[in-house]
């Protein structure tokens, strides 16, 4: 496996996936699993290997990571995670089978975040070379799996669907405790256009109107923080902008709040952060971007609305924090339905299939 960076070192969905993936796969039997990414706090495991730390250039990251050809031999399947970083499907003895992972398509992200076309166009045709020649692609969610068909025209028979699974140790189901009868409303996401805070924002003051006493904890951190910070400024002290926290305080965060809002308005492939906030005991509440739905249709539908709507947002809070959502004991089971183990051992058959 070929990631970008260990999530210890550099905090994020991708990078949370990537680790987790692997700690399950290397505790499958019979499997002999490495994998290689930029940081230097790796898991404490056989087979976790670094790059080097996160900083540098670009190009010399990925020089770095093209020329690691450590582990690959004749019997080796390379699944890489980013397609920047990791080197050619190619050993001694020829060509490897390749697997890549999906996670999203960095070309329009870019667009999304500001970047000229011409940068845009570079990344797709980036992305389009070390796409070529795969095996196997996976996606979290059926919607990534059209976008890959869709926008670059791979064929759905190489494409697998995989859901990915959530850490049920670390997090854990508890009552609500509030602060001083204080009503908190998480949203954990990285502050950048697309995350749709500030639709989350304009909801804001409806949700007040109906309960005074609530408050939004924002965590995360991203180019758009400037602006969000300045259009909350209005709202006052009942926004609270957490910035990055470790995992304790996030734990913490969870035990104060009473729900959590995953408002994405563009890109979204699954949102772990949905399955986290479920395998904590608290519903999310999601918006219909992406891949996000299939994490809480089948728990309730009602807890899906519609991207960029406010007021939509806003009512369902408001519905949310006088009770009409799962307890945290419904939300629990139903983060128990995403296993690590399942996933890890559906990796495992594909990439037995890659390999005959």
């Amino acid at each position: 496996m070929t990631g970008s960076e260990w999530f210890a070192s550099a905090p994020g969905g991708l990078n949370r996936y990537f680790t987790e993936l692997f700690q399950a796969l290397a505790k499958q039997p019979g499997a002999a699993v490495s994998a290689a990414a930029f940081g230097a706090d790796s898991p404490a495991a056989a087979g976790a290997q670094s790059w080097g730390g996160l900083g540098g250039s670009t190009l010399r990251r990925a020089r770095t990571a093209f020329l690691d050809r450590a582990e690959l031999h004749r019997d080796t399947v390379l699944d890489r995670h980013f397609c920047l970083y990791g080197p050619a499907a190619i050993a001694r003895r020829g060509r490897l089978p390749l697997v890549i992972h999906f996670h999203g398509p960095w070309a329009a992200e870019s667009r999304l975040s500001g970047q000229s076309e011409t940068a845009v166009r570079a990344k797709y045709l980036l992305e389009r070379l070390r796409y070529s020649g795969a095996d196997r692609f996976v996606v979290l969610s059926n919607h990534f799996r059209d976008v890959l068909h869709t926008d670059y025209r791979v064929s759905l028979d190489r494409i697998a669907v995989i859901p990915p699974g959530v850490d049920l140790d670390r997090f854990h189901a508890s009552p609500v405790r509030a602060e001083s009868g204080v009503r908190t409303v998480l949203c954990v996401r990285r502050l950048e256009r697309r995350m749709g805070i500030d639709t989350l924002l304009r909801a804001w003051p409806e949700v007040r109107a109906e309960h005074p006493t609530a408050r939004l904890v924002i965590v995360g951190t991203g180019t758009a923080g400037d602006e969000l910070r300045s259009a909350a400024r209005s709202l006052g002290d009942t926004v609270e902008f957490a910035g990055h926290v470790d995992d304790e305080r996030l734990t913490g965060l969870y035990e104060q709040a009473e729900l959590t809002v995953v408002p994405t308005t563009a890109l979204e492939g699954f949102g772990l952060i949905a399955l986290e906030s479920l395998a904590a005991g608290r519903p999310p509440i999601v918006t219909d971007c992406g891949g996000l739905p299939d994490s809480v249709r089948g728990l309730d539908p009602s807890l899906i609305v519609p991207a960029g709507d406010a007021d939509a947002l806003g009512a369902r809070i408001v519905a949310a924090l006088h009770g009409t959502v799962p307890t945290p004991a419904q939300c629990r089971a139903h983060a128990e339905t995403f296993s690590w183990d399942v996933t890890a051992e559906r990796h495992l058959t594909m990439y037995r299939a890659v390999r005959q």
